[in-house]
């Protein structure tokens, strides 16, 4: 694992303990906000801090709590991860400005509707949060996509329900469309709503790659039907 640690001494040690914790509590996780998706996120995130000059450590350590406490799986309840995430940064001996930042990662992090603006006030912020979306988008977008549809007893798909762009967080939270309007509602708006250059880049195929598969999903669903 130290090969995916910043190069930082003490602040390195920090994310190697933060990493091991994290990978123990999600790596049994079936819904697709499992420890890979952690570490691919975190991957990514670090690509992203070093082309955008980036602090290394906060960009790792928010990458790797982002998903400590997931409003989805908390009732809507979007302050359960900033708490879980400072409680085990303060357990494991971060310095208070170190805390400060990653909880405030933690905290805007989230998509919430196609009409909320969830913007980073920090370059941290923009290369975890680019990073996440990243890991939504694509092939392993897709998988995840349907993956948690599952786990939400979601229809893949039903054509007499068309998409909602969600104007509130309160509305996308208690929204319950299928995994392929999910395509609509958020996974095709994420290209656009990349924060760095280096995210927006990554984006573009990733987005053309979901595009191909939506637009060949449908297909085969209108032949199926004929």
């Amino acid at each position: 694992m130290s090969g995916h640690l910043s190069e930082k001494g003490q602040a390195s040690d920090l994310v190697e303990r933060i990493a091991k914790l994290i990978k123990t509590r999600f790596e049994d996780e079936s819904s697709g906000h499992d420890w890979h998706h952690i570490r691919r996120v975190w991957q990514l995130a670090r690509q992203i801090a070093q082309r955008e000059g980036a602090n290394q450590e906060i960009v790792e350590l928010g990458a790797l709590v982002h998903d400590i406490a997931d409003w989805k799986f908390h009732a809507g309840d979007d302050s359960v991860g900033p708490r879980e995430a400072e409680r085990l940064l303060v357990s494991e001996g971060a310095a208070s400005s170190v805390i400060e930042q990653v909880v405030g990662i933690v905290a805007c992090i989230s998509y919430k509707g196609a009409g909320v603006k969830t913007a980073m006030s920090t370059l941290e912020g923009q290369c975890v949060q680019d990073a996440d979306r990243l890991d939504a988008i694509g092939a392993i977008g897709i998988a995840r996509c349907f993956a948690y549809g599952g786990h939400a007893n979601r229809l893949m798909y039903d054509p007499d329900q068309p998409p909602v762009m969600h104007a509130t967080a309160e509305a996308y939270k208690a929204a319950k469309g299928s995994s392929l309007n999910h395509f609509y509602e958020k996974l095709f708006l994420l290209k656009d709503r990349m924060n760095t250059g280096t995210g927006k880049a990554l984006a573009e195929q990733r987005h053309r790659y979901m595009e191909e598969f939506v637009a060949q999903f449908l297909d085969e669903w209108g032949a199926a039907c004929v």
